[in-house]
């Protein structure tokens, strides 16, 4: 039977069979003996590391396997030694901007102003603690002691006393007869503008003024034609406000048998060798009195002892303690 041709043109090849497959037989491994070793190589990697180990066939007591079995994680490789010498280590990296900080040297600039600055303030608190002291402690220590002689100079008066007669004018001559020793207390003195009065002492010696003013010895009594010196130091406790006074003020001496009214006439500073101050004619030594005056020395400025202010005063009038206080000391 034939097989109808095509309609148009020849016949279509047919393509030839594929070949057969060519079926190889499997390896088969030699026949095993006894005391025979055979080797398996697994495949591995080249970032492996291979161990062996001896694995006893149960088969065949005296075969003996050896398994390969792979390590992973294999330390790098060490570098070959070099014969030349290692050089310094390299400083640690640094972040950029940042400057590390160097330990601190207490002899450096600014350890030095630090410890000047805790000079200085410990310096300052000592000088504020002394300055405490001169006002608040040292005024707590002469009030005590001026109570004190207060005290005495009341024993010392008792009753007042004959008075002399009335109208009399001061005399040349002593107004309470007797010379006190120095530091014996003499006559009380007011000043209304401070607000402030003083039980005297006899003497101007350091130990005489400490805690309370002194009259110059040589210099007249209260009341007595001449000048009434007194001195006093520039403390709170004191003559603190001394430069406040001014023409015209009161200031009142209180004696045994009476009280002395004087008037200020003149504040000054002079240096401390003026001594003519206190002569019995101010600033004419040697001249004859022919009134009763009364001056006040003191240290200035303030804290300091470098010149001295003057206070002249004289006096208005006198009267007897019987009559009471006078007006310009009434509160």
């Amino acid at each position: 039977m034939t097989q109808p041709g095509p309609l148009f043109g020849r016949p279509p090849s047919v393509p030839p069979p594929p070949p057969p497959l060519r079926v190889e037989p499997p390896l088969s491994a030699p026949p095993r003996r006894d005391n025979d070793a055979t080797m398996y190589l697994p495949r591995i990697s080249d970032d492996t590391m291979v161990i062996t180990q001896p694995v006893i066939s149960d088969t065949a007591p005296n075969d003996a396997t050896m398994v390969i079995t792979p390590i992973r994680d294999r330390p790098p490789a060490e570098a070959p030694e070099s014969s030349e010498p290692p050089g310094p280590p390299e400083p640690p990296a640094r972040a950029k901007g940042r400057r590390r900080r160097r330990p601190g040297n207490p002899f450096t600039v600014h350890g030095t102003v630090r410890g000047i600055g805790e000079v200085m303030i410990t310096f300052g608190l000592v000088l504020l603690l002394f300055s405490a002291y001169e006002i608040w402690g040292k005024a707590a220590i002469v009030d005590d002691h001026q109570q004190d002689l207060d005290s005495q100079l009341a024993q010392e008066w008792g009753d007042p006393t004959v008075e002399p007669e009335p109208g009399a004018t001061p005399t040349a001559g002593p107004v309470d007869a007797g010379a006190p020793p120095p530091g014996w207390s003499i006559a009380r003195l007011y000043i209304p503008r401070l607000e402030k009065h003083w039980v005297v002492v006899e003497g101007v010696a350091p130990k005489n003024i400490e805690y309370a003013p002194g009259h110059y010895p040589k210099s007249a009594k209260p009341g007595q034609i001449g000048n009434f010196a007194v001195a006093g130091h520039r403390s709170p406790a004191i003559f603190w406000d001394l430069d406040k006074m001014i023409n015209g003020d009161a200031i009142v001496v209180e004696t045994k048998s009476r009280f002395y009214i004087y008037h200020v006439t003149q504040k000054k500073i002079v240096n401390p060798t003026a001594l003519e101050v206190v002569a019995p004619v101010p600033g004419k030594i040697g001249a004859t009195p022919t009134e009763a005056m009364l001056t006040i020395t003191t240290c200035d400025p303030k804290w300091d002892n470098y010149h001295r202010l003057i206070i002249h005063a004289v006096l208005d009038r006198s009267q007897p303690r019987s009559d009471g206080l006078p007006a310009e000391i009434q509160g």
